[in-house]
């Protein structure tokens, strides 16, 4: 389980920073998201978890091939 929390983090942090360098932090601080503040957050935090679940799923079957 260690394993998979930390590559759970890595991914969540590799998403969030994509999501910044694609300027998805400044529509949502300055609530310029087509479809409104709430579910801009919904969208954002979901892309994030997202992406932490991807990687801590993939690092959990890499370690069970290995």
């Amino acid at each position: 389980m260690r394993t998979f929390f930390w590559w759970f983090g890595m991914g969540a942090l590799m998403t969030l920073s994509v999501l910044m360098i694609q300027g998805g932090v400044h529509d949502l601080l300055y609530q310029t998201h087509p479809t409104g503040s709430a579910n801009a957050v919904l969208t954002f935090t979901m892309t994030i978890l997202g992406g932490g679940m991807l990687a801590g799923c993939v690092a959990l079957i890499m370690n069970r091939l290995r």
